[in-house]
């Protein structure tokens, strides 16, 4: 708990509006279940925390809160001084810094935050919180959706569509948008179908459009099978080898399996020369049918690993990170150890303070004497 001081503080600096803010998923980050801000906030604290908290309190969520960023805008305390303060300010309960992973897979890394309550909490309250933190970023998704795209984005999409109908207009309808006053054409028209050629070319088929002539959808299995030429040549295999294998693959996928460990059980362990490649895959997909397996099992031993935290705490005086509840008042053992030391070194005794007064006096009369 802090120690009340009445002690006159500083006014608190106007924060500049070219303020430094931090990138994104970085910075300050207020706590919820603050009281409202009034004049007496952080009265108990010394006049040096006081004039950094009421500093920090009116800095927007996501600005920059890095020892440097602070100094420059606070010019009557150096970088020392405000990582005391801050150090100070994390003991009375007012922050905590804390690092986070963001990403999945092979793109994690990590961000430094500074969570901020104008209310002062305890030990119990920052591990509560933070724990509920932690759980609240490892069930939220990885990367948001995609925003849909935004009417005046779609529009020149859409441009292009309409416009391109007039140019694919059959020649039928051209004709109709010719004037009233050029009879000649109409009636060349008109003649021309008396032939039997010519009355054959209108009526001629289109060209076949692109999707008319793309071949069907291929099946995972006749994937496999047709990929399996390209790891080893030793076992390429024509289309119609493909179809033909085509029902025992798919019996194999059937089960379970990918087309990764179709490919591998096929090409593991090839002679060094194969003479048919049709016939030896037909015997390779009989004899080495994997197991039934249902769907949903999961094989001893293989269960999906907790997942591992992903919000850390970092001592306010060090940066060494751990666990909310190993690192009370925001501090590692070692800078728990020596503040507590510090502060016994601080405290001097009522007896040497009397001895220091006395001796004081004794100098003084010996000063007035003759």
């Amino acid at each position: 708990m802090a120690t009340q001081h009445f002690s006159s503080a500083l006014p608190v600096p106007a924060v500049s509006p070219a303020y430094p803010m931090a990138k994104p998923g970085y910075g300050k980050r207020s706590a919820p279940g603050q009281r409202p801000r009034t004049r007496d906030d952080f009265a108990l604290l010394p006049t040096r925390e006081r004039y950094v908290a009421g500093f920090v309190d009116h800095l927007p969520d996501g600005a920059a809160m890095s020892v440097k960023q602070l100094a420059k805008q606070l010019p009557l305390y150096g970088q020392q001084a405000i990582g005391t303060a801050l150090k100070a300010l994390s003991v009375a309960g007012y922050l905590r810094r804390v690092r986070c992973s963001v990403g999945a897979g092979d793109e994690i890394r990590w961000v430094f935050r500074t969570f901020w309550s104008r209310t002062a909490r305890d030990n119990e309250w920052w591990n509560t919180y933070l724990a509920t933190e932690d759980a609240t970023r490892a069930t939220a998704p990885t990367a948001p959706p995609e925003a849909p795209a935004s009417p005046s984005l779609a529009a020149p999409a859409e441009a292009p569509a309409s416009t391109a109908v007039p140019l694919r207009t059959p020649p039928e309808a051209a004709p109709d948008t010719t004037p009233a006053t050029a009879p000649a054409a109409p009636a060349e028209a008109s003649a021309a179908p008396a032939s039997p050629e010519s009355s054959a070319s209108p009526v001629a088929p289109a060209a076949p459009t692109p999707a008319a002539t793309r071949p069907p959808a291929l099946s995972p299995a006749y994937l496999a099978l047709a990929e399996i030429g390209r790891k080893d040549i030793r076992l390429a295999l024509s289309a119609d080898d493909c179809a033909a294998l085509e029902p025992q693959a798919a019996a194999w996928f059937a089960r379970g399996v990918d087309a990764d460990y179709l490919i591998a059980a096929l090409t593991a362990g090839l002679p060094a020369q194969v003479d048919c490649p049709p016939r030896f895959v037909r015997r390779r997909l009989a004899d080495k049918i994997p197991p039934h397996r249902p769907a949903g099992h999961s094989s001893p031993g293989t269960s999906t690993p907790a997942p591992a935290r992903r919000l850390l705490v970092e001592c306010t005086d060090c940066g060494r990170p751990g666990q909310p509840e190993a690192l009370p008042d925001g501090l590692c053992r070692p800078c728990r150890a020596a503040q507590s030391e510090s502060r016994q070194a601080t405290s001097p005794d009522p007896a040497e303070i009397a001895a220091v007064k006395a001796h004081m006096a004794n100098l003084r009369d010996l000063l007035k004497a003759p």
